[in-house]
């Protein structure tokens, strides 16, 4: 079980590192660069760093990290699952006295909700850091200010929300994906109908259940 705990963690985790660290670089550069013309007309460009540190650690990396993940990793269990159901491999554990959802759902939502928060936490760093790029080569401010703006304004417990939400993300993709999967009707054209399916789902889940999240933990962090 651990051994197989493990492999998802290698596959949804570590191989998702490089596409989840081009994005948040992606997105805390083009944050960078509207939040900073715009915060310059008014002579606030001081506040930078804030702006984009709070936005990746609040929303914008907890997010991006969980679409990603769902279009990758969600889509993945879906068909493995879905062409194992297709090609009645799933019968086969169940004649073996295997209980699919044990052998195939549990490691595999283990490792997501593991991975997804710490996949989180390098996104919102490296989106912090693309910002700060942008920032000095903007001319708005110095590395070492950024820095210390960063360290004024975003505490330990303002990754506290984005970790939450990264949790719940990583629960609806998984959940969704293997739903998906071992609901995959007879024919391989299904197979990629579920895969389909399953990211289109997984993503409308983070988005809406983004909204209730963000509101329900600004009672608490606020």
């Amino acid at each position: 079980f651990f051994s197989e705990v493990w492999k998802q963690i290698c596959i949804i985790g570590a191989d998702s590192l490089p596409l989840i660290s081009t994005a948040a670089a992606a997105v805390g550069m083009v944050l960078g660069f509207q939040t900073g013309s715009t915060l310059a007309r008014f002579g606030a460009q001081k506040y930078l760093a804030a702006i984009v540190g709070l936005s990746m650690v609040r929303e914008l990396g907890p997010v991006i990290t969980a679409l990603l993940v769902a279009s990758r990793s969600g889509s993945g269990i879906a068909a493995e699952i879905g062409s194992m159901k297709v090609t009645q491999q799933i019968d086969a554990l169940r004649v073996s006295a295997i209980p699919p959802l044990n052998y195939l759902a549990v490691p595999r939502t283990l490792a997501c909700i593991i991975c997804l928060p710490l996949l989180t936490v390098i996104a919102d760093v490296i989106g912090i850091v693309a910002g700060g790029i942008v920032s000095v080569i903007m001319g708005l401010s110095t590395a070492r200010w950024y820095a210390k703006v960063t360290g004024q304004f975003i505490e330990f417990v303002d990754f506290f929300p984005g970790l939450i939400k990264a949790f719940f993300f990583g629960l609806i993709i998984t959940v969704v994906a293997t739903y998906f999967g071992f609901n995959t009707k007879r024919g391989t054209q299904s197979v990629g109908k579920s895969t389909t399916a399953a990211v289109v789902t997984a993503s409308l889940g983070i988005l809406l259940s983004d909204v209730f999240l963000t509101r329900i933990l600004l009672l608490f962090f606020e």
